[in-house]
């Protein structure tokens, strides 16, 4: 009938739908378009039918799904939240990691997380007992539940199954099959829009567009330092191990003080998930003490996986094994050889104990002449014993035909002694993909002079050094690791006329030169001595004086007319100084400038005359100290040799500055420093910068007393040493005299308990001016004051003392342009933005020494809050530690004020 509105439902339920006046809307929805649905709930019904007319179910299964979690996932949230970012960005996303690090887990984590993972959009296939690759499309569609239809097969019916669905494909374990894996991901990605594949395998697939990420090991608890249980568990590997103890053994209960034996247990496991599972089931038949000890044999004890899992993950060895089957010859030599290096190698290193001099590297035992020789093999005259990518287990007997060939063995040996030769030009490659195939991983941190370096986990070097000693290897490849690392110590020796105080190349080396020493003490090796001695020279420069005696003891009684009894002698008697062992630290040193001044060697002679001289000095024989560092300084002189000329400028400096010539110990000081501040090690350095401030504090100007001392305290490495304390002693004297004596107590109480907690004792005549001075403070301050002072000093600590030694002091004035100041994240705040008023609250509590939680209760703000602040704090001052955000903020205008 004209002029009546026709009546209209929602095409979703076929309920009327409100009709509007049209003086409203002219007979129209709001909008200006006829309303369809009579709700929201309607109208989002209509839309996925419209979407499931658009991609109709498939008539095939709906495939396999993701197989069921059957434990707990413990730990990886932050690599979980990227990787979620990451698969929503990329459409190939490839986990790559070493066998056992828990790529498998984390790949169905990640996938179960996927929108409608459990309804059929993520698929799994397990590729891990398919040997031919010619068979992955075959595979793959029966794990998708796709049929040959149509005249269609392989590829060609996976397109056509996948076509515009949706959907998210892991491929887990793709190393064995990596080429068939990268050409059927490339043509499904290429032709399939909405597909995603998420990959799994311990290399990469190389495709286009493939962003890969390398699942690390569980995060663990720094060694050597002194942690709460509470915050040992907060660490992944230790959360980790309880959680599969307590279902291994639901009687598990972790009793006192076992906490760290857990940590322990992890750190030797390098945080491998799977080998820490392995061990974790050992909780119900041995104690942890029991399991701690039984690693010694990681893979005997780490064994009895589950039972329902694969093969590979059933024992630790099985999972190394399938990784080593796929290497090709040169690689597995390679590979086995790096085991001697259980301290990590760089690609020179590595050459040098991997690839073989002439006539050298298989067989047992030791050659004629090799047992006791020192010399370096010639590497010169090699063969080649590169391999196609391929693989060339086929390949016989061949000429030599070009750099990437194999050169077989033409020993006559059929069995694990027969394999290619390897050129040191080949070592670097053969890591690379080593590295690519996760059997060594590349150690993040500091890389001196830019050389990348890499490891072995500790049980992957078990599984090599076993099968090093099958191939009958073991003996010659460490008799060329034995020569590499003598050959670097003597270049270390050679550097000047002092090298106990040098910071030669072997630092980074020091675990390996540890196990070379053993090695060559076992074999009784002439090469034990220059490698004992090296060992020695490291551990002297790190305070560990008892352990370097030891070895020096061992060296003396080996070296009686060698060469180097000299040396020995003068790194003895400076070791038995800094242990306060005066007597016998001046007959050392007296025989070895004996012995010295029979040769012509002036630097040797110099290196023992300063031995002598610092042995006086910590007699308290100043007047003689002088007249031998005077004698040092002349021989010296000959040299030619600037470094050399300052450091013993110093030296002499510091012995007048003992007898009262203030005034020639600071012209010294003049004429050294520029040199020393130039190219002095860090340890000789912050020596002579203390030396220069304690001659200002003689001289009265306190205020570049004060500064030289806190330069000192921000140049000296972290951790409680005795570089630390004479900064912290000199910075005692120097607030006694201002007057400030509540600071003065508090600074001596911290530094003289760091003494007896490293055991170390000051020079006599300086520490006597400290008690001397602290003395006179006691006096003026009333008993309760300083007592409160006394302990207030021994609380703090690490950061907090750093940073209220720093309060008050001119430091932030002084700016450091140094690579060194910027590497250890200096004081000097110019060009850094500035903090928010809320940040430096933050930062001024870190400084303090408090925890996130306790910042958090402290500002009323929550945790997570205060991580955010001091995220943006590190970004704003350039630095990573809490310790060096505490010593910025101390050096910034408007940082804490100093109190008494």
């Amino acid at each position: 009938m004209p002029g009546v509105a026709k009546s209209r439902g929602c095409e979703a339920c076929g309920a009327p739908l409100p009709t509007p006046s049209r003086a409203a809307s002219g007979g129209k929805a709001p909008g200006g378009r006829p309303a369809r649905y009579c709700s929201r709930a309607c109208r989002q019904r209509a839309f996925r039918q419209r979407a499931e007319r658009r991609d109709p179910p498939q008539t095939e299964p709906a495939g396999r799904g993701l197989p069921p979690s059957l434990d707990a996932f413990v730990g990886r949230e932050r690599e979980l939240s990227r990787l979620r970012t990451l698969l929503r960005s990329s459409r190939l996303l490839t986990l790559t990691g070493p066998g056992g690090v828990g790529k498998t887990r984390l790949a169905l984590e990640l996938a179960g997380s996927v929108r409608g993972a459990r309804t059929g959009r993520a698929q799994w296939v397990a590729l891990d007992s398919l040997r031919d690759g010619e068979l992955l499309p075959q595979a793959l569609a029966a794990a998708l539940g796709v049929r040959e239809r149509g005249g269609r097969a392989g590829v060609e019916a996976l397109v056509h199954a996948l076509g515009t669905r949706t959907m998210l494909v892991v491929l887990d374990n793709c190393e064995h099959l990596a080429d068939a894996c990268a050409q059927l991901a490339a043509t499904l990605l290429t032709r399939c829009p909405r597909l995603r594949i998420l990959a799994t395998g311990r290399e990469t697939l190389r495709v286009p567009g493939e962003v890969v990420f390398r699942v690390a090991e569980l995060s663990l608890t720094p060694a050597g330092e002194d942690h709460e249980p509470a915050e040992l568990l907060r660490s992944e590997a230790v959360r980790l191990f309880l959680e599969r103890a307590r279902t291994s053994d639901a009687t598990f209960e972790l009793g006192r003080g076992e906490a760290r034996t857990v940590a322990e247990i992890c750190r030797r496991l390098d945080g491998l998930p799977l080998a820490i599972e392995l061990a974790a089931g050992r909780a119900g038949s041995l104690s942890l003490t029991g399991i701690l000890h039984g690693l010694d044999d990681q893979l005997s004890l780490l064994t009895d996986g589950s039972r329902t899992g694969p093969g590979r993950h059933r024992e630790l060895g099985a999972a190394i094994d399938w990784s080593h089957r796929l290497l090709d010859p040169l690689e597995r030599v390679v590979f086995r050889r790096l085991s001697v290096l259980g301290g990590g190698f760089t690609a020179e290193g590595a050459a040098a104990v991997c690839a073989e001099g002439e006539g050298g590297g298989y067989g047992g035992g030791d050659r004629d002449g090799d047992k006791h020789r020192g010399r370096s093999r010639d590497r010169d005259d090699v063969g080649d014993g590169s391999l196609p990518a391929g693989g060339v287990d086929h390949i016989g007997r061949h000429d030599i035909a070009g750099p990437h060939e194999i050169v077989p063995r033409t020993d006559g040996m059929g069995h694990e002694g027969s394999h290619p030769l390897v050129r040191p030009e080949q070592v670097l490659r053969v890591i690379c993909a080593l590295e690519a195939k996760s059997l060594i991983v590349r150690v993040r941190g500091d890389e001196p002079r830019g050389a990348a370096r890499f490891r072995q986990l500790s049980a992957i070097r078990a599984y090599g050094m076993d099968r090093l000693s099958e191939a009958g290897e073991l003996h010659d490849t460490w008799s060329r690791a034995l020569d590499w690392l003598a050959g670097q110590a003597a270049g270390a020796a050679g550097a000047g006329a002092f090298p106990d105080t040098a910071e030669g190349p072997l630092i980074e080396e020091q675990e390996n030169l540890a196990a070379a020493v053993a090695y060559a003490a076992s074999r009784a090796d002439g090469r034990h001595v220059p490698l004992a001695f090296a060992l020695a020279r490291l551990q002297y420069g790190q305070e560990q004086l008892t352990a370097a005696r030891a070895l020096l003891s061992g060296v003396l009684e080996r070296v009686q007319d060698c060469e180097d009894r000299g040396a020995a002698l003068a790194l003895a008697a400076r070791s038995a100084c800094l242990q306060d062992d005066h007597a016998a630290a001046l007959d050392l040193a007296q025989e070895a400038v004996a012995i010295e001044r029979t040769g012509r060697r002036p630097a040797r002679l110099a290196n023992a005359l300063d031995a002598l001289a610092a042995a006086r000095l910590c007699r308290g024989e100043f007047l003689d100290a002088v007249a031998v560092f005077a004698e040092c300084l002349a021989v010296v002189r000959t040299l030619g040799r600037p470094l050399d000329l300052a450091l013993c400028r110093h030296h002499l400096a510091w012995a007048l500055l003992q007898t009262g010539r203030i005034t020639e110990a600071e012209r010294l000081m003049q004429e050294c420093l520029p040199e020393l501040e130039a190219g002095a090690p860090v340890g000789q350095l912050t020596a002579a910068l203390h030396t220069a401030g304690a001659i200002q504090l003689a001289q009265g100007d306190l205020a570049a007393a004060e500064r030289r001392f806190a330069e000192v305290l921000r140049k000296t490495p972290a951790g409680e040493s005795f570089h630390a304390l004479y900064p912290l002693e000199g910075l005692v004297m120097v607030a006694a005299e201002r007057g400030e004596l509540q600071r003065s107590l508090r600074l001596y109480a911290a530094a003289a308990a760091i003494r007896r907690r490293i055991d170390t004792e000051p020079e006599a005549h300086w520490w006597g001016q400290v008690e001397e001075v602290v003395a006179r403070v006691k006096e003026r301050v009333h008993p309760s004051g300083v007592s409160a002072a006394m302990a207030a000093g021994r609380r703090l600590r690490g950061a907090r003392l750093v940073a209220y030694a720093l309060r008050g002091t001119q430091a932030r004035s002084v700016v450091h342009d140094s690579a060194d100041d910027e590497s250890r994240g200096r004081v000097a705040a110019i060009g850094h933005p500035p903090l928010t008023g809320r940040e430096s609250a933050v930062a001024g509590l870190v400084a303090e020494g408090m925890t996130n939680q306790q910042i958090a209760s402290h500002l009323g703000l929550s945790k997570s809050t205060v991580s955010g602040h001091l995220d943006r704090v590190r970004d704003k001052l350039g630095v990573r530690s809490r310790t060096q955000i505490a010593v910025r903020v101390a050096g910034r205008p408007g940082g804490p004020e100093s109190g008494n």
